[in-house]
């Protein structure tokens, strides 16, 4: 009986001293569950995609979307900086950091950049998430060819064709004149769009081959070329006859160059050229090449002059054999 006793004021003393504890000393009974300060949930970058914003002469602007993951706790102050780093120099051009802010539920966050850059060559796009003020994981991707990226103005569904079949620059011989040819020049055209194509030109301009020399210039309207329909521009040009020329073609729509095409023309039957190389230097004539056109064709020559001298005849030898002959016959006659 003692021993319960004992046993029983025993457990009331331990019961007392905790509750005293309790009061004298807040927090010792604190809750189990309580571990401190939460631990944020793990964020990082899944993929990153880059799509061709608007773009001017000079600059294009790059849409960059990061997809960001979480999981887990909430993670707070979330961001993403980008970088454009030129892929041929290695330089810096441009940069932007867009917060995206507390990351709560489970799944991926997709976070917008917009970089504009010059619109040329090519770039490497450097994703980097932060936590706070940690770097917590970071991505990179490429673009290349940025300067294709057209602005609205260049844009255009009509272009010069590009088959063997149908070449997009052409001619014949109209007229053969004295030193004068005359071309008849062709360029197609094709417009791939769903719309008509209008206010249209084409110019064509000659170069003779070797010294580049603008021999003609002339610029006629394409009219309009429907949806899906290919047609052909034509023009006339008159040039110095016995060379070669490159055959030049610019397709303008109100003064903006939309597209350019290349042809050859050979007038010198002994030398050829092709679209991309020349065989041979040829003799030019300027004079060819002025506005009243000359009077030198190319394939006369200046006329070649001969100078005959007289040789030495037999004179003098003949003078010598005398005057040996009358030494001989005076010796003999005073002998």
């Amino acid at each position: 009986m003692e021993r319960n006793a004992l046993l029983v004021g025993g457990a009331v003393a331990v019961v007392v001293v905790a509750a005293v504890t309790a009061v004298l000393v807040p927090g010792v009974l604190a809750d189990p569950t309580d571990e401190g300060p939460i631990r944020p949930g793990p964020v990082d970058v899944t993929d990153v995609s880059i799509a061709a914003g608007p773009a001017t002469g000079e600059t294009v602007t790059l849409e960059i979307q990061s997809r960001i993951d979480h999981r887990g706790n909430p993670t707070q102050n979330v961001s993403v900086l980008v970088r454009a780093i030129d892929a041929e120099s290695g330089l810096l051009a441009t940069t932007q950091r867009v917060p995206v802010g507390n990351v709560t539920r489970d799944g991926e966050t997709t976070a917008t950049t917009n970089l504009t850059v010059p619109r040329e060559g090519g770039y490497d796009i450097e994703v980097v998430l932060y936590r706070d003020a940690e770097r917590v994981d970071q991505a990179r991707r490429s673009v290349r060819g940025v300067s294709a990226i057209k602005p609205p103005y260049l844009q255009s569904t009509t272009s010069f064709t590009e088959t063997e079949a149908l070449p997009p620059v052409s001619f014949s011989i109209e007229d053969a004149g004295e030193n004068r040819t005359t071309l008849d020049l062709t360029a197609t055209l094709t417009n791939t769009g769903d719309e008509p194509a209008d206010d249209l030109s084409v110019t064509f301009v000659l170069r003779q081959a070797e010294s580049n020399i603008v021999a003609s210039r002339t610029t006629v309207d394409a009219g309009t070329i429907r949806a899906g329909r290919t047609e052909s521009v034509d023009a006339a040009a008159t040039v110095p006859d016995g060379y070669n020329y490159y055959i030049d073609a610019v397709l303008q729509r109100d003064g903006v160059v939309i597209d350019t095409a290349r042809g050859a023309a050979n007038l010198n039957p002994t030398r050829t050229i092709s679209v991309n190389e020349t065989t041979e230097d040829v003799e030019l004539r300027v004079e060819d090449f002025e506005d009243d056109g000359g009077s030198v064709g190319a394939d006369e020559e200046p006329e070649r002059t001969r100078t005959e001298s007289a040789a030495p005849g037999f004179g003098v030898v003949v003078a010598l054999v005398a005057l040996l002959a009358t030494a001989f016959v005076a010796r003999r006659w005073r002998q």
